[in-house]
């Protein structure tokens, strides 16, 4: 090899080893350093606000059964109009309803006995039962008791809910967020304190957790609740909260 190519190679691997060495310092660096003599603690901590719910999200549906197929969903379509109608009339918007599960499935019966009462044979089709539900959010919280009579009214035979749902969550999740820091901080001093130290920075801060609407409640078939008085809703407080993992570093 000649004197020019070993030059070039030489030159060659400096390039390469320059245009990597940025890169690698920066992924070498992405850690938080602690001065020497320092210690690090982790803690975590949660965060809780509470707000009184503007949103209702409930289930409402038609389940209809007939020999055939198309005789279920024909039938169900008619009861589900009037369903939909009746929302509308109620005062829920358009936009506020969205059909959340169409479906039809057969009915089987139990296979035949012979004059033993032995049983043989495959279930066999008895019928098909048809279903059509849609998720309704209720915004005038008050006439939630009044839009499910109307509901059931109308021919509404399975109900869920309600979930109560805050609208806009941002401001409530924010202020458990500041709940949990203040948390975290203030267990942090405490522990530094009792070790003699301070606290001298954060290193790091990880959320978890976060605001999660509440599950609806399942109620009983509506012709069951036809031959009840109606209940009062009480929609009460909804809680948003946050966790953090924060890491702080300690020193004299």
């Amino acid at each position: 090899m000649t004197t020019t190519s070993t030059s070039l190679l030489m030159a060659a691997a400096l390039a390469a080893a320059g245009a990597a060495s940025p890169a690698m310092a920066q992924s070498m660096s992405s850690a938080p350093v602690v001065a020497p003599g320092n210690a690090v603690l982790t803690l975590s901590a949660d965060g809780k606000s509470t707000r009184t719910p503007d949103l209702a999200v409930f289930s409402a549906g038609v389940t209809t059964q007939a020999k055939t197929a198309s005789a279920a969903l024909s039938q169900n379509a008619e009861q589900m109009n009037a369903v939909i109608a009746a929302l509308k009339a109620s005062g829920i918007a358009e936009r506020d309803i969205q059909t959340s599960n169409l479906s039809v499935n057969p009915l089987y019966g139990q296979p035949r006995a012979d004059a033993n009462g032995n049983v043989s044979g495959d279930p066999v089709i008895i019928g098909y039962q048809a279903s059509n539900q849609v998720e309704v959010k209720q915004r005038k919280i008050g006439n939630y008791g009044k839009t499910i009579d109307t509901l059931v009214n109308a021919g509404a035979n399975q109900i869920s809910g309600p979930s109560f749902q805050l609208e806009s969550p941002d401001a409530a999740s924010d202020e458990a967020r500041l709940d949990a820091m203040k948390k975290a901080r203030a267990r942090a001093e405490l522990y530094a304190k009792a070790a003699g130290l301070t606290v001298k920075r954060i290193l790091t801060i990880s959320e978890s957790g976060g605001y999660a609407p509440q599950p609806m409640v399942m109620f009983a078939r509506a012709e069951k609740m036809m031959a009840a008085a109606p209940s009062p809703v009480a929609a009460g407080e909804v809680q948003v909260a946050a966790s953090v993992t924060v890491t702080f570093e300690l020193g004299q």
